[in-house]
């Protein structure tokens, strides 16, 4: 825990950008009968609660606080080689001239170096693993990922309604990014190890 509160002190770095990543799994739904529209006569939309599934998909999202940054996408799945292409994506396009990224996520089993190997030539994927400086989230500490704070303002500004199909969900996603990032939103994370310390006491040994 100490180590990635750490991490989050750390000043702002063009070179050593601090990113968090999660994942969300989402279900893509229909309308079974059409909505009826805002009207004078109504005053709110009328939707009926059932509906249609259309399957399942994975969104990433990726996030540097201190930049105000954030980039999401739908995938329909959520694979070693899907997290290994996402990677390649962030060094590549996002921090192509970052001399490491600094990447906090959780410790699901996909999102390892081995991950890279399974997608790219050793060569290749040692060029990428070199490039990340990883620290894990401790189990059931999920909620020190900001990652998870964007994503749960993506759910609320934008999947609070009923999206039928991938293509549109990620016309959606960078819709909502782009203002996001546009605006300068981003997270104000003032929870440090000292305050661990104290309101977290009996997560800590007895010595």
């Amino acid at each position: 825990m100490e180590d990635v509160l750490e991490v989050y002190h750390r000043p702002h770095s063009a070179q050593f950008p601090v990113v968090c990543m999660d994942e969300k799994p989402y279900q893509l739904l229909s309308d079974a009968r059409i909505p009826i529209s805002m009207s004078e006569k109504n005053s709110v939309c009328k939707q009926d609660n059932e509906y249609v599934r259309h399957g399942t998909c994975s969104i990433f999202i990726w996030t540097e606080p201190l930049g105000s940054w954030r980039r999401a996408h739908a995938l329909p799945r959520r694979t070693r080689i899907d997290w290994a292409e996402q990677v390649k994506e962030l060094l590549t396009h996002d921090y192509p001239d970052a001399e490491k990224v600094v990447l906090v996520m959780d410790n699901l089993n996909t999102h390892s170096t081995a991950s890279l190997y399974q997608a790219f030539p050793p060569a290749e994927a040692r060029s990428y693993a070199k490039r990340l400086e990883i620290h894990y989230t401790p189990k059931h500490g999920s909620w020190l990922n900001i990652a998870e704070i964007e994503l749960s303002v993506l759910s609320s500004q934008c999947l609070s309604r009923r999206i039928d199909d991938i293509t549109a969900l990620n016309s959606e996603l960078s819709a909502w990014q782009g203002d996001r990032n546009g605006s300068g939103g981003t997270v104000n994370w003032q929870f440090t190890a000292e305050d661990a310390r104290v309101r977290l006491h009996g997560l800590y040994p007895i010595i």
